[in-house]
């Protein structure tokens, strides 16, 4: 009796179907790290652009981030 010639690839087959799920969160993981980090430099600049043109109205103010309390509280929730 012989062998179908797609048998042996069987394995291979199989092995990537069960890699896939892993392979696809740290995908997604990577993604969603470099997303927030591009908006956090985002909010870095436009936050300095902000105190510069304050500095020049003549209007020096500190400005603090309004997301920074709640992000801090969620991942404290999270754990």
């Amino acid at each position: 009796m012989a062998l179908p010639a797609t048998l042996p690839l069987l394995p291979a087959l199989v092995r990537r179907v069960r890699e896939w799920p892993q392979e696809s969160q740290l995908g997604a993981r990577r993604n969603a790290m470099v997303a927030s980090t591009a908006l956090a430099r985002r909010r870095a600049e436009r936050l300095e652009v902000e105190e510069f043109l304050a500095a020049l109205a003549g209007t020096a103010r500190t400005t603090v981030p309004t997301t920074a309390p709640a992000v801090a509280t969620r991942h404290a929730a999270h754990g």
